[in-house]
């Protein structure tokens, strides 16, 4: 991943900067009045138990879900009326992988660079990195959670993100898979980037990172 000069990065404004945001499902509210601001290159570590809001915080900072109340900024972007610059921008990884399953892996992340108009020599780098060159011409399908992980990887570093968003990445993974991902944050963050991980698990080691703690879809304030 590319390094982010230490000047560049300074002159940024917050990385996110959420105000207020409520996500209501129904009448049941999942995140609540949340008010977060992440610096850009800051590594963040969302903790709590299940149900108590990560995931749903990221996915609007994903801007896969929008907030009911509230706003705020992605990476200098309105979170409710800039949505497609915030996605050019960020990638949101999850261990569900998003994945063309009657495609091969290089399928997938040839198809990946083309709609993004990237350059395709980017794809049998990160095949490499993700120690998947055996079975890239392999269709999806017959893969392995951890191996279909491991393509999700694979796409994120084709892209190269200034926002990396994690969504509990390593769940259900073997140990080799779990440790693709985890080197893969540690180059991130290493590099400048910013990133939001959301987790149960101990974090990769070598992470700095500030732990930010949901309970019932807030922020929990520390006395």
């Amino acid at each position: 991943m590319r390094t982010l000069p230490r000047s560049a990065v300074a002159a940024r404004a917050a990385a996110v900067d959420l105000r207020g945001v409520t996500r209501l499902f129904g009448a049941a509210p999942a995140v609540v009045r949340v008010d977060l601001a992440i610096e850009p290159g800051e590594a963040v570590v969302l903790r709590g138990a299940n149900g108590a809001g990560k995931s749903t915080l990221l996915r609007i900072v994903a801007t896969a879900l929008s907030p009911t109340y509230g706003g705020g900024t992605v990476l200098g972007f309105d979170l409710l009326t800039q949505r497609d610059d915030i996605r050019r921008r960020s990638e949101l990884l999850s261990h569900r992988t998003r994945l063309y399953e009657e495609l091969t892996a290089r399928e997938n992340l040839r198809l990946f660079v083309d709609l993004l108009g990237l350059d395709r020599f980017r794809v049998d780098e990160a095949i490499e990195r993700v120690a998947l060159g055996d079975v890239a011409d392999e269709r999806v399908r017959g893969f392995s959670q951890g191996m279909r992980q491991r393509v999700a990887v694979a796409r994120t570093l084709v892209r190269d993100p200034e926002l990396l968003l994690l969504d509990e990445p390593t769940t259900g993974l073997d140990a080799a898979a779990r440790g693709v991902v985890e080197a893969m944050v540690r180059d991130a963050s290493s590099a400048g980037h910013t990133l939001v991980l959301a987790t149960h698990m101990d974090l990769p080691a070598g992470l700095d990172a500030r732990v930010v703690t949901m309970r019932d879809g807030q922020i929990e304030v520390r006395s």
